[in-house]
């Protein structure tokens, strides 16, 4: 075996066993994961408290119940808030009181590929998260306030919910990098769910028309795009933004935000 052959292949194996470490963490953490991903308040509002108390909500002029604007949307929501999440929080505290990214980036792999591997833990979770609230946001809802969902084109699903994965975890990776850590209570308050109320969750992209300024001021949030792309898939009776737009979007932001959020991580470690 060739030098260069026997480097990838340590690459390779130490990056699984990176990979395995946040597998095993995430296993003991499991009951934090599953209040963390499946408690959506607001779809109970929206999709099984409003109606109960004659308070529906529809989806605009297409007549479809609110919960099917919403399925897509609170999926998006469980994908970016898992990402950030479950990159952040943790990398924050190993730069800070911790300093357990010390002993990972003794591992033998180059230190990019430590933040690289945890954009792809971050991944792995984001679609645990989704898998997990898909069933829960499609079957809990008021009698007559069913949604009307399912996945029309499984190719342009799952693109979307994999760059929708990556493109949370790689800005969970630029937050936690960035970030001061005695700031991080501010992570929600001034991210996250400014992120999530003008995230297209509760309304498609084309509904914004009317006020024109806030629907291309919303084009800078990630979120948008993510939405769309799963409403495309999964609720295409319902307005969207065209396939090429929110693709160009969430793998090209992909591309960019991981390479940036990656450089940042290694500048900050080798210095």
């Amino acid at each position: 075996m060739s030098e260069r052959a026997a480097t990838v292949r340590l690459w390779g194996s130490t990056f699984a066993a990176l990979l395995a470490r946040d597998a095993r963490v995430l296993g003991r953490q499991g009951g934090q994961f599953v209040v963390r991903t499946v408690l959506q308040p607001l779809l109970f509002v929206f999709a099984y408290v409003f109606p109960k108390i004659g308070q529906g909500l529809r989806g605009g002029a297409s007549g479809a119940s609110f919960s099917t604007v919403l399925v897509p949307g609170l999926i998006a929501v469980a994908i970016n808030f898992q990402g950030i999440q479950a990159v952040a929080l943790p990398l924050v505290q190993e730069f800070s009181y911790s300093k357990e990214i010390e002993d990972r980036v003794l591992a033998p792999i180059p230190v990019w590929m430590v933040g690289f591997e945890k954009i792809v833990a971050g991944v792995v979770q984001s679609m645990l998260a989704a898998a997990a609230v898909f069933p829960i946001v499609y079957l809990v809802h008021a009698k007559g306030a069913a949604p009307t969902v399912h996945i029309h084109d499984w190719p342009l699903f799952l693109t979307a919910l994999l760059f929708a994965s990556f493109l949370g975890s790689a800005l969970g990776l630029f937050i936690g990098t960035v970030i001061d850590p005695r700031k991080i209570t501010l992570l929600f308050a001034v991210v996250v769910i400014p992120l999530t109320f003008l995230g297209c969750v509760y309304y498609p992209w084309a509904t914004l028309a009317p006020i024109k300024w806030l629907q291309y001021l919303v084009l800078a949030n990630p979120l948008v795009y993510m939405s769309e792309g799963l409403r495309a898939s999964l609720t295409p009776q319902l307005p969207h933004m065209a396939d090429w737009a929110f693709l160009l979007a969430l793998v090209g932001g992909s591309i960019v935000l991981g390479t940036v959020s990656v450089r940042t991580f290694t500048r900050r470690v080798v210095t």
